[in-house]
């Protein structure tokens, strides 16, 4: 399974990008949000879902490890595809969505793309023991994003020192949440130097 690819944008329509990685091009769907950072022949990184069905191996590219988790968490509601978890993810916050969830408000789960009734009632009952876990305040929503920002810095600073995208990748999407960079680097550097 591909979980991170870092390249530059060769071709970008809408949703759809295709990535040049050490000249092999992929095809990958990225959220509303993401797209508006990119630009043709920008370098960029992103965390990779891959869907693999019989007739299909798809990819979906997302900014930052908390954005690919949300994604990954609405493909847990029965029925709810890549498609529309996609057109959440681009028309709403993990924070603002999740308030929506714990305060069981029907009618902005329906505003989102590919939602009706039905579908927002099992998205609630679904998610609603992981909606605790998220708050819309900013306050208590800042660790995620001070997280995304401390991933990046670390990712630098790994990279600066001769580690490759692969081993950074895979080193720091297992250290704890929340981590501040000096720490990333720190628990990076020790995993890495088991090899």
């Amino acid at each position: 399974m591909i979980g991170y690819l870092n390249g530059k944008v060769k071709f970008l329509a809408g949703e759809e990008i295709i990535l040049d990685v050490g000249g092999v091009g992929y095809k990958i769907f990225v959220d509303a949000v993401t797209q508006q950072n990119l630009q043709i022949d920008s370098p960029v990184e992103l965390f990779i879902h891959t869907a693999v069905r019989e007739d299909a191996i798809t990819l979906y590219g997302f900014r930052n490890r908390d954005v690919l988790i949300f994604f990954e968490t609405l493909l847990t509601v029965s029925g709810l595809g890549t498609k529309s978890a996609l057109g959440i993810v681009s028309k709403i916050s993990e924070a603002d969505f999740f308030s929506a969830v714990r305060n069981q408000d029907l009618s902005a789960l329906t505003k989102l793309p590919g939602i009706g009734k039905k579908s927002a009632q099992r998205i609630m009952l679904e998610l609603k023991e992981k909606a605790g876990d998220f708050t819309s305040d900013s306050e208590d929503f800042q660790p995620a994003q001070v997280f995304s920002n401390s991933f990046d810095e670390a990712t630098d600073a790994l990279s600066a020192l001769g580690y490759t995208s692969a081993e950074i990748s895979s080193v720091l999407k297992r250290a704890p949440k929340n981590s501040s960079t000096e720490q990333l680097i720190k628990f990076a550097l020790k995993e890495l130097n088991k090899f």
